[in-house]
């Protein structure tokens, strides 16, 4: 029996074809079905598969959690676990995720979930966290609060001692992951702007 209060799944899958600004007539083509059992599965006249919610949700680029979410909507198991990045199952992204932040040093990197909670960071960072108050840098760390707290980075954003450093930032996300905390993770990565900033960097290292 379907839950109380849950939206039924024709309707999610709706609201993302929606989002994805696409007609009925396009996603059926892209998913190799037809318009009319389409309509009939947003409307709720037709109840779809698992495996047709799975290939609704691939062609409409819907993030694994979400994907799961309709999953349930009608009426099936998740299809994408959730791991604990700490978790054994998740060793060996973990070790690689290491291994990015490592090759990165002297340069600031840090690892991000969902929330914008720090998850890693290599030594680089420590560059511009110096200064801040040591409980926002208890984890779990957010980095939101981290950067717009007085008491943060926000007084003293990008400067190491009296010089002011001058970056800028790369995002890169785990491709084809099939678990969802995975999936939410991001490395952002901060490379020197100038050439004052990439001897700031080393020098900080070395210090």
């Amino acid at each position: 029996m379907r839950e109380a209060g849950r939206r039924p799944v024709g309707r999610l899958l709706r609201e993302w074809r929606e989002r994805r600004r696409l007609s009925q007539l396009d996603l059926a083509i892209q998913a190799d079905i037809s318009a009319r059992h389409l309509s009939f599965v947003e409307t709720g006249r037709s109840q779809p598969t698992a495996a047709m919610i799975l290939r609704l949700t691939e062609h409409l680029d819907v993030p694994l959690r979400e994907r799961n979410t309709l999953l349930l909507a009608g009426g099936y198991a998740p299809a994408y676990p959730q791991h604990g990045l700490d978790s054994p199952e998740l060793g060996n992204v973990r070790a690689a995720l290491r291994q990015v932040l490592a090759g990165h040093e002297p340069y600031p990197a840090v690892v991000l979930d969902r929330w914008w909670d720090m998850q890693d960071a290599n030594s680089g960072v420590a560059v511009l966290t110096e200064g801040c108050a040591p409980d926002l840098l208890t984890p779990p760390v957010n980095v939101l609060r981290l950067s717009l707290h007085p008491d943060g980075m926000a007084p003293r954003r990008y400067r190491s001692g009296a010089q002011e450093l001058a970056l800028f930032s790369i995002s890169a996300v785990v491709g084809t992951a099939t678990d969802v905390t995975v999936e939410e993770l991001a490395i952002e990565s901060f490379y020197p702007a100038d050439a004052p900033t990439a001897a700031a960097l080393r020098a900080a290292a070395v210090g």
